[in-house]
């Protein structure tokens, strides 16, 4: 008589279902847009000069002279500077320096008022202690950081008002887009709180061209 053969056991399949994970990672994916503050954009306020016939000439100047500086910008990375208002008949007034802190950052940091300030190098100072204590004190929002920001570009310090600085920046055609955007830098580092984006005339047509800045 045969044997008869053991009978095999059927092994199940092991199998997860993974529908209810679609479920829980858009709830989790929901809960993290929710509670995560995005990014907020950052933007540049710049200040365009007035191309309004009507307003005088003596109010285009209001700012006193040695409170003014006034940077053009040439090719092959060139940088110079005027401090005060331009003497358009005096081309030795245009001095050239160089990008970074030896060269206009230095310039605008150590320019002295005739009140005998140095308004940079106040408003840095007071800019360094104020993120020094953000950096201390976690709840302190944006919100208060930069409306004491804007009063400390503005000259109101704790030690009393200075007068800020208004940096007039004028690039010539051959300067390049990048000149322009490490300039608008410097006066974010030096913490400018007054600046302007000017256009050449011909007066400054005719003066860089007896300096001979091309």
């Amino acid at each position: 008589m045969a044997k008869k053969k053991g009978s095999r056991q059927k092994k199940a399949e092991t199998r997860v279902d993974f529908t209810p994970m679609v479920d829980m990672m858009m709830l989790l994916i929901t809960f993290f847009m929710l509670c995560t503050s995005l990014s907020k954009p950052s933007s540049m306020q710049l200040t365009m000069p007035s191309n309004d016939k009507n307003v005088q000439e003596q109010d285009r100047g209001a700012t006193k002279a040695s409170q003014t500086i006034t940077i053009y910008l040439g090719g092959n990375d060139g940088i110079y500077y005027v401090a005060g208002i331009p003497n358009f008949d005096d081309p030795t007034c245009v001095k050239k320096t160089t990008w970074g802190a030896d060269g206009i950052r230095d310039v605008l940091v150590n320019h002295k008022t005739e009140e005998g300030y140095t308004p940079v190098k106040n408003i840095k100072a007071s800019k360094a202690l104020l993120d020094a204590e953000r950096a201390k004190d976690k709840s302190m929002t944006d919100s208060i950081y930069n409306a004491r920001l804007e009063k400390i570009k503005k000259g109101e310090l704790e030690t009393g008002k200075v007068p800020p600085l208004t940096i007039i920046i004028k690039a010539l055609d051959t300067a390049s887009y990048k000149n322009l955007v490490d300039a608008l830098d410097e006066m974010q580092i030096c913490a400018i709180g007054k600046y302007v984006i000017d256009q050449i005339n011909e007066d400054d047509e005719r003066l860089l061209g007896a300096a001979g800045v091309k």
